[in-house]
């Protein structure tokens, strides 16, 4: 089936599951652009080039002996060149990629791209860079409204689902961790398993403690609101988890009223509480080892 509708052009495309369904799914990741670093490598490539050729060549002649600095500017070169290559491969790599991404679009009618906030210096290097690589690759949702750091996650992952379902319209949307491996057929046969529920939220379900301690790793600020028993209400593990079309534009209606908490899985998970919501724990979705079937596996 074809998405219906979607404000964007990208992504609109059909996937077939058994039954027809249209998945959206997108992996939460922040990173770097290469071309940035392509840039100055390129930069004097020619000059370091004709350096190395130029000592080999006096090297090879005998014509005199090469000093402790030629040989180290040999090094320095022919590691500039090494790192040169790499970036290519990894500019190739993108490109195909973008690619492959298309494919999948067109054929299994699943959209995936990274998600990534702007720098805190607003219209820095970092930010040109991601627009750069992003006019050349189309694999990217830039949030503009939202700064990329660690403890912004939760109000990144409440923009995510927010621009997801006003740009694409599908039957799911998941978001995955760029830390994850992810088998996107045996997630998308999963999904279209789940179809007859219009209200789904699928995962690892869980609670866990919530520590008051700001020292620890998973430190909650707001522990006193789960009670003395300390505990989570049931929630999806943050590393993969996709909630229905039904789901996502509650959350676009009523982001102004959604609060966040430290974790965005925890987060989410809060959004859904005294709604008329099946909640699914999916043991494909649990990531902590591979096995056959599964669709996810943690790096």
């Amino acid at each position: 089936m074809h998405t219906r509708g979607g404000s964007s052009s990208r992504g609109q495309s059909g996937l077939g599951f058994g039954s027809r369904v249209s998945s959206l799914l997108l992996a939460m990741f922040a990173t770097m652009a290469t071309i940035y670093v392509a840039g100055r490598l390129w930069q004097d490539a020619e000059t370091r080039l004709h350096l190395v050729e130029e000592l080999d060549e006096r090297i090879g002649q005998g014509k005199s002996a090469v000093s402790v600095d030629d040989t180290l500017k040999i090094i320095a070169c022919r590691e500039q060149q090494k790192r040169l290559s790499a970036v290519e491969m990894e500019l190739a790599a993108a490109r195909q990629a973008g690619t492959a991404l298309k494919k999948m679009e067109d054929e299994k009618g699943i959209v995936l791209r990274f998600v990534i906030g702007r720098s805190a210096n607003r219209g820095d290097s970092l930010d040109r860079e991601i627009d750069n690589e992003n006019r050349q690759t189309n694999d990217f949702i830039v949030l503009d409204g939202q700064v990329e750091a660690t403890e912004e996650q939760p109000k990144k992952s409440k923009l995510f689902f927010i621009h997801a379902v006003e740009t694409w319209d599908a039957e799911f949307y998941a978001k995955v961790n760029d830390d994850v491996y992810l088998n996107i057929d045996a997630l998308g046969a999963t999904l279209s398993t789940h179809l007859d529920k219009p209200r789904t939220y699928i995962g690892c379900m869980k609670s866990g403690e919530v520590f008051s301690e700001p020292t620890h790793k998973w430190y909650e600020p707001d522990w006193w609101k789960f009670s003395d028993a300390k505990s989570y209400f049931r929630h999806a593990s943050g590393e993969i988890y996709a909630i229905s079309r039904a789901l996502a534009q509650f959350i676009s209606i009523n982001r102004s009223l959604l609060r966040t908490y430290a974790h965005d899985d925890v987060s989410t998970g809060s959004w859904f509480i005294g709604l008329d919501v099946q909640h699914i724990d999916e043991s494909k979705f649990c990531c902590s080892s591979w096995a056959t079937g599964s669709i996810c596996a943690a790096v």
